[in-house]
């Protein structure tokens, strides 16, 4: 397994063709909202796999925190541990930024895996792009 900081245009197409494959194709996110006006400037990682991109997430500062959002594994790749590989690389970034906390929109059949990487949930269920989620955060 290896994490990578994406720096290039073509790692980036490599992030949005398995947040196309997760969340478009498998959960039926519309794409028009899965792609927004943050991609330009959040840091984006990507997890590999015997050498193949398997996961992403990226991370934003949103009201002095760190923001991990579009945290994905391709299902042949689930149940690896590259999902927590993705998060706690995010939040050495986070970190790396000095900010103090963390949080995410986490989908509610996630929160158990943020419960166990520290994460608590911080609100009631909500709807976004037609899935349940909970806010979740942590102290860095």
């Amino acid at each position: 397994m290896q994490i990578k900081r994406v720096k290039t245009r073509e790692e980036l197409k490599v992030v949005f063709n398995i947040r196309k494959a997760v969340f478009v194709l498998e959960q039926g996110v519309p794409i028009e909202d899965e792609f927004d006006e943050h991609e330009d400037y959040a840091e984006h990682v990507l997890v590999y796999y015997n050498n193949k991109p398997a996961g992403t997430g990226r991370l934003r500062e949103v009201d002095g925190a760190g923001k991990l959002e579009r945290i994905c594994v391709l299902a042949s790749y689930r149940k690896l541990g590259l999902g927590k590989i993705i998060v706690t690389s995010l939040e050495k970034i986070a970190h790396d930024k000095d900010l103090q906390r963390v949080k995410l929109h986490g989908q509610t059949q996630a929160e158990e895996f943020y419960t166990r990487l520290g994460y608590q949930r911080s609100s009631d269920i909500f709807i976004e792009d037609g899935i349940p989620h909970v806010l979740m955060t942590k102290i860095l």
